[in-house]
């Protein structure tokens, strides 16, 4: 009976050795190890990296295994996409671009007008704009809903810039002339960024800066227009609120007219409520379309039966009959004019693609199309050079013609040939019509488009979200109200760039605690249930290592190290530090100076007796830790797949105890 007995016993302890030996080798077989890719070759590698930077889009995919004829068409294709689409046209499209075309033809007439004086032009280059531009865009473009022609932002900016540097009156064959030659060189840079694919540049340029900007050329527009909405003849050239409004309140007492100001505050009013009612009803878009057009012809035949301009009210007076007239010798190709002109139309042409892009892509992503970027800048600066050449001063995506255009119903870029169309007949036949067109209403007409450039909504919405864009958004506003749109931009620009280096130079981090009952960390701050593993430190960090990041993180964690083993000594019956184990999977790349980094930190917590471990570096990270032998460094067996792997083989009995 014993000597059963003692059998038995020993059978089950070999069951029970035997069953937690099969428990240890099956936990030993889930912990994997971190695997090094394959080592790329280097002209690969380099070939992959340049066509993912330049080529994400894989434009050449619709060539592969085509033959040669059929390589030729889609190549034209591609330059002319309305040889793609024009093939499927037919008379249903053909009725909604109609509508489309002669509702934003409507629009963009008295528009036109009031945008060449803001640009410091006659009258009828902002309708040669909207001639020449149109007819290119249409063949080139791939955007069905954009439409073309003069915006009140980029003929701002192109005034205030031309301005600076000649009389737009004493000097006015010059300074067309440096409009044409800015023209140019702002198609120039718009076809060059999409040619060589670096349509990513302009995503540089925040959306908060836009916001900001927007907000304050619209400022700056409508506090322009006061001139011709008072009946203002001397009047200030700076743009900044305060000389504006000492130039309006000096000449209250004698400058004013009150005829004028009746006329532009009546139909301010007309369009307003014009704006309101297609605002309230989409099905009456027409009406703030039309409203623009209705209201010069209105004021103009007023003003022409009272024969207001007798009495202050200043007109439009003659605009050039006749289409585009050639302006090909016109363009600065050398002398002083040639630098001036190139860098005012870097900056007018970016700015111009920047308005486009966006409202392109926002009525693309309405009706589940996809726009090429890059062939939209190839487009735009086609059309920008060829208009430089025909008396045209820079045009883009019009946000009020493309949402009137959009609403309107046009299927196709026929309703810009269909616009094009009616400013040919304007031109030819209907502009001695506009000399008593009171400069009252275009001034109304004006400020009625600038208005929906000041977002409000969006403003408050940056406030809510993130307080650096809302700065950025301020700074952007402030600085093209106070000051001018060249500083407004500038401070644009330098917050959005602050942003991407602050980001860059200081990336977050975090401390990760283990969530009770799983085997997940995540940040102890999001997560306040998550509990440090004791004797273990586990940082995150949320971005790649790099030369300009790389002593920020080293120090970063080492101060969390230091804050902890603070807390261990305050606390009772806590194990000190002995693992620092960082979560590399945000952790996309990694230098040389990262790699530096790390060898500081490891030496750091050497002294200080606490092992370094990683967890699940990515393979380009992987590959570089190999390369530079970091690997060997803190041993092959402190790299794990995960956190959860690398805690429970380095302190499985500090984790079995945990919930």
């Amino acid at each position: 009976m014993d000597h059963s007995t003692e059998e038995a016993q020993t059978k089950e302890m070999d069951i029970r050795s035997l069953s937690s030996s099969h428990r240890h080798s099956q936990s030993e077989r889930y912990i994997h190890k971190v695997g090094v890719p394959p080592k790329q070759n280097l002209f690969k590698e380099f070939r992959e990296t340049l066509k993912e930077t330049f080529f994400a889009d894989d434009p050449l995919r619709p060539f592969k295994d085509q033959s040669r004829s059929q390589k030729f068409i889609l190549g034209i294709q591609t330059i002319f996409p309305i040889f793609e689409w024009g093939r499927k046209y037919n008379l249903k499209k053909l009725r909604g671009d109609l509508i489309a075309g002669l509702t934003i033809a409507s629009l963009c007439i008295p528009q036109d007008i009031g945008y060449a004086k803001l640009a410091n032009l006659d009258p009828q280059y902002g309708l040669y704009s909207s001639f020449v531009p149109p007819l290119i865009y249409a063949f080139m473009g791939s955007s069905r809903d954009i439409a073309i022609g003069p915006v009140a932002v980029v003929s701002l900016l192109l005034g205030t810039m031309l301005q600076n540097e000649l009389d737009p009156i004493n000097e006015k064959a010059q300074y067309q002339r440096l409009a044409f030659t800015a023209t140019f060189f702002a198609g120039i840079t718009q076809v060059t960024l999409g040619f060589f694919r670096l349509g990513f540049l302009i995503d540089f340029l925040s959306h908060a800066a836009i916001v900001g900007f927007m907000g304050g050329a619209a400022v700056t527009i409508a506090l322009q227009q006061l001139k011709g909405f008072l009946g203002i003849k001397k009047f200030t050239k700076k743009s900044d609120i305060i000389s504006v409004m000492h130039s309006v309140v000096a000449s209250a007492h004698h400058g004013w007219n009150w005829q004028t100001i009746a006329i532009g505050a009546s139909f301010l009013s007309f369009l307003l409520f014009a704006k309101f009612i297609g605002k309230k009803n989409k099905k009456f878009f027409w009406v703030p379309a039309i409203a623009p057009l209705i209201s010069v012809i209105l004021s103009t035949f007023f003003v022409y039966i009272t024969r207001a301009d007798k009495q202050g009210v200043q007109i439009v007076k003659n605009i050039k009959k006749g289409i585009n007239p050639s302006s090909v010798n016109e363009i600065y190709f050398s002398g002083d004019y040639l630098l001036k002109g190139f860098r005012i139309g870097v900056v007018a042409g970016m700015i111009g693609l920047t308005e486009a892009i966006a409202i392109g892509r926002t009525f693309a992503a309405m009706k589940d199309y996809q726009l090429d970027g890059n062939k939209e800048m190839v487009a735009l600066g086609a059309m920008n050079v060829v208009g430089s050449m025909t008396s045209c001063y820079v045009a883009t995506g019009s946000f009020s013609r493309s949402a009137v255009n959009y609403m309107a119903g046009c299927e196709t870029a026929v309703s810009n040939i269909v616009m094009s169309c009616v400013v040919f007949l304007t031109l030819e036949f209907i502009t001695p019509l506009f000399k008593y067109t009171p400069n009252a209403i275009l001034a109304s007409i004006i400020i009625n488009a600038v208005i929906s450039l000041i977002d409000i909504g969006a403003a408050t919405l940056l406030w809510k979200i993130d307080k650096f864009d809302f700065v950025a958004c301020m700074g952007a506003f402030f600085g093209v109200v106070f000051s001018s749109v060249e500083i407004g931009l500038l401070i644009a620009v330098s917050i959005s760039f602050a942003k991407i280096l602050l980001q860059v130079t200081r990336p977050r981090t975090a401390i990760l605690g283990k969530v009770p009952r799983t085997t997940v960390y995540r940040n102890i701050q999001q997560y306040p249930e998550a509990t440090k593993v004791p004797g273990v430190l586990i940082v995150r960090v949320d971005s790649a290592i790099y030369f300009s990041n790389s002593n920020y993180v080293k120090e970063r964690i080492l101060r969390w190290l230091e804050d902890e083993e603070e807390e261990v000594k305050a606390a009772t019956y806590q194990p000190r530090i002995q693992f620092l184990i960082v979560e590399m999977s945000p952790v996309t790349d990694i230098d040389t100076s990262g790699i530096h980094a790390l060898e500081g930190l490891h030496r750091s917590l050497e002294k200080r007796e606490v092992q370094l471990i990683l967890a699940n570096p990515g393979p380009v990270v992987m590959d570089k830790l190999h390369a530079s032998s970091f690997t060997s460094l803190i041993g092959e067996d402190n790299i794990f797949l995960t956190v959860a792997d690398a805690v429970s083989s380095r302190a499985p009995k500090l984790v079995e105890e945990q919930p």
